[in-house]
């Protein structure tokens, strides 16, 4: 809904913000406290990254992040934000290039997936799982995250002997479990040299192998192969080829488990400020998108939403980080605080909202001839 006449920018965020409850200088949590005046310029200007940048700046501050974007989203107001020169650019830059090629592909796990070891281990859990956890019967982070990795092992009907392929395994938290719980052969790839290093010593021991790869240069054949968290880099025009790669890697009587993060429309980028700061060249798979990545590729064998899981996860993150700080401020600053904690409390308030979902989905090279029953909990017979 367009708003005319304007008198001035702040008089239309004042307008606009109160619609989804959200006052200037007010006393709910959710409420923002404007530090600087020209705030609203310079989100006129620039949108959401300036939204972003500014907070990362001090110029405002709010007690209640996560509920912040929650009403945001929940409200709508995201459809009144503008094209701003950062979109537009980005957008064009996504309609003539690659920007999750061989090349740019390594820019994530150079600026996200190699920060600090030390820091992903103070915020995830035991098992240094970094995806949405499991809350349906959980008390706690570590007991979501094992919750999450079991069900992946019987949604793929891991048996003893078999060898599961891991595009994107992150620390190896998955290839760890199967091989100690479900007595399978492992072997994962990611593009980040930290996890590697980290992953084989997680790993050492087992029959799991880690290497360091693009997943455009698989070979070999596996009983099952399974991508957790992992699509969300791969841009949407790979989905075609990354397909492929899998079809060529999978036996044809194994399944494909896929996990991503996924937006409710179809987009060529996600949002300026994340791009920037968090996911270089990162977006987020639509239903329509994904449907036709799959298409002459696989049999979709079961669609699963799991997204209202990864609010608790994010907020669970969130206060480790907040707990863990005083370890952590030696290797960074203040606006790397306020950047992260913008980063999972903003998240966790559009997943809240149901603007993100996640999806695990189960594909099957030719469909299965016994077919496949869906599993939604840990007592769920296979």
């Amino acid at each position: 809904m367009k708003i005319f006449h304007l008198t001035s920018s702040q008089h239309y965020f004042y307008n606009l913000l109160r619609r989804a409850d959200i006052i200037v200088d007010g006393s709910q949590p959710w409420d923002i406290r404007v530090k600087n005046p020209k705030l609203f310029d310079r989100v006129m200007a620039q949108g959401t990254l300036a939204l972003g940048e500014s907070y990362m700046d001090g110029w405002w501050e709010c007690e209640a992040l996560d509920q912040f974007f929650y009403k945001i989203m929940r409200h709508g107001l995201y459809k009144t934000v503008c094209y701003t020169p950062a979109t537009i650019r980005n957008t064009i830059n996504a309609l003539i290039n690659n920007r999750q090629n061989r090349v740019r592909a390594i820019d994530v796990g150079r600026k996200h997936y190699d920060k600090d070891n030390l820091l992903f281990r103070l915020m995830l859990d035991k098992h240094m799982v970094y995806s949405c956890g499991y809350w349906q019967n959980s008390e706690n982070l570590d007991e979501a995250q094992e919750a999450k990795l079991d069900l992946i092992c019987r949604k793929l009907h891991l048996k003893p002997g078999m060898r599961l392929l891991d595009i994107g395994c992150g620390w190896g938290s998955l290839l760890k479990f199967a091989a100690e719980n479900y007595g399978v052969e492992g072997v994962g790839i990611t593009i980040s040299r930290e996890q590697v290093d980290l992953g084989r010593k997680l790993c050492s021991g087992l029959p799991v192998q880690i290497h360091q790869q693009d997943y455009r240069d698989l070979e070999g054949t596996f009983d099952a192969v399974v991508s957790v968290g992992m699509f969300e880099h791969v841009g949407y025009k790979n989905y075609q080829t990354f397909m492929e790669v899998v079809s060529n890697c999978l036996d044809e009587n194994g399944l494909f488990f896929l996990h991503t993060i996924a937006g409710n429309r179809a987009a060529r980028v996600c949002d300026p400020w994340f791009d920037k700061y968090i996911f270089p060249n990162g977006m987020l798979p639509s239903p329509g998108q994904l449907a036709s990545a799959v298409e002459e590729q696989f049999i979709i064998e079961d669609w699963h939403n799991f997204g209202i899981h990864y609010d608790r996860t994010l907020m669970a993150w969130h206060d480790n980080f907040r707990r863990n700080w005083p370890k952590l401020k030696e290797n960074y600053d203040e606006k790397f605080y306020r950047m992260w904690s913008y980063y999972l409390l903003c998240l966790a308030g559009c997943f809240r909202a149901r603007y993100l979902q996640v999806w695990q989905v189960i594909l099957s090279p030719k469909g299965r001839k016994e077919g496949y029953s869906s599993i939604r909990c840990q007592d769920c017979p296979v």
